[in-house]
């Protein structure tokens, strides 16, 4: 008899089984009051704000579609979870950092999270196919949000995608996987990102996501304007892509205070206090 493999159960379903383990009763007789005293048990049991938003998001769709309780899904709001500075390269650790890649492959793969600012899953989701040296744009299929867009191709990315080509000659994938039918995982290639910024000497953390952060980064320090890298990042909000301009300390060394373009308001040395206006 073939042996079935155990199916994870979905992530929300976990978060109704602790509902659940906190109510020590059945879920479908839940009261407001319950609402409120599990959403003040996370937090005062020290839950931080990706759980608590998870719980949230999971509890909503129990009490709306599960039970059809509309009533007791508006007891639960999201908590705010504050926006980190991200953290970033500069150009010179960028470049330790790509020389030290443990091979042309991940060279390579690591070139185009920089180099076009994709995300680690649209990296190892390429094609060869994706790569159009004609129009120099690489294709992203069903990015985030499940939308299809193109990023740029510089002439520099594109050298190091063909010396890649010419040494494995990828069929489907442009970087596969340990199996060639299948792609590389992102698990693979934050591990190489992991080993290069070790072989760099690099102390900061450094992952795939780093570099996206850092493509924008330095873009905004070459005064490029934000909604050009919002469509290059395929931000749907604006705001999410001025988070860069907290960062981009060339742009803000760059700003002359409006201070510095006053008229000074300080009589001059041997100019005698009180001189008459004409």
């Amino acid at each position: 008899m073939a042996r079935v493999r155990a199916v994870r159960p979905p992530y929300y379903v976990q978060r109704v089984k602790d509902f659940a383990a906190f109510l020590g009763r059945s879920p479908d007789l839940v009261q407001s009051e319950d609402v409120r005293g599990f959403r003040l048990h996370l937090a005062s049991s020290g839950a931080g704000a990706p759980k608590i938003n998870a719980t949230v998001s999971a509890l909503r769709f129990f009490f709306n579609v599960t039970l059809d309780r509309p009533d007791l899904a508006k007891h639960l709001t999201f908590m705010h979870e504050p926006r980190k500075v991200p953290v970033v390269l500069s150009p010179e650790e960028v470049a330790r950092f790509l020389e030290a890649a443990p091979s042309v492959k991940y060279k390579a793969a690591l070139s185009v999270a920089y180099g076009a600012g994709l995300r680690v899953s649209e990296v190892v989701s390429l094609k060869v196919s994706d790569v159009d040296s004609e129009r120099m744009m690489l294709r992203i299929e069903q990015g985030k949000g499940r939308k299809d867009r193109h990023a740029m191709l510089s002439p520099v990315l594109l050298e190091l995608l063909r010396d890649w080509y010419r040494i494995s000659r990828p069929q489907g994938w442009l970087f596969p996987g340990l199996k060639p039918a299948s792609p590389m995982t992102t698990r693979q290639l934050t591990r190489a990102c992991h080993a290069a910024a070790h072989m760099a000497e690099i102390t900061k953390r450094v992952t795939p996501h780093t570099l996206r952060h850092s493509f924008a980064t330095h873009l905004l320090e070459q005064n490029i304007d934000i909604r050009v890298i919002q469509v290059l990042l395929g931000h749907a909000k604006l705001e999410t892509t001025a988070l860069y301009t907290r960062v981009a300390t060339n742009t803000i060394r760059e700003v002359m205070s409006p201070l510095d373009r006053l008229t000074p308001l300080t009589p001059k040395k041997n100019e005698p206090r009180g001189a008459p206006l004409a």
